[in-house]
């Protein structure tokens, strides 16, 4: 059976939030009787988007409130 999991895929410090902050990636990883199959990304997130969304103040793209503003991929 297919699983669908949260994976960390960067860690990153946000200005906007004060501290570090992760994106998170939720995938679901092919059955055991499939498992050539890649990953699906089905969505996105960030560990600080709730207290972000809180300040009302626009964010970031991963914390829903911004989405011309992504800080993750500044930091590349």
């Amino acid at each position: 059976m297919a699983q669908r999991i949260w994976q960390t895929i960067k860690i990153h410090y946000c200005e906007h939030a004060g501290q570090e902050v992760s994106m998170d990636a939720e995938v679901i990883l092919p059955a055991e009787w499939l498992p050539e199959g890649p990953p699906r990304v089905i969505a996105h997130r960030c560990s600080q988007a709730v207290d972000c969304n809180l300040d009302n103040r626009a964010s970031c793209v991963w914390a829903g409130t911004n989405p011309a503003y992504d800080p993750f991929a500044e930091a590349d």
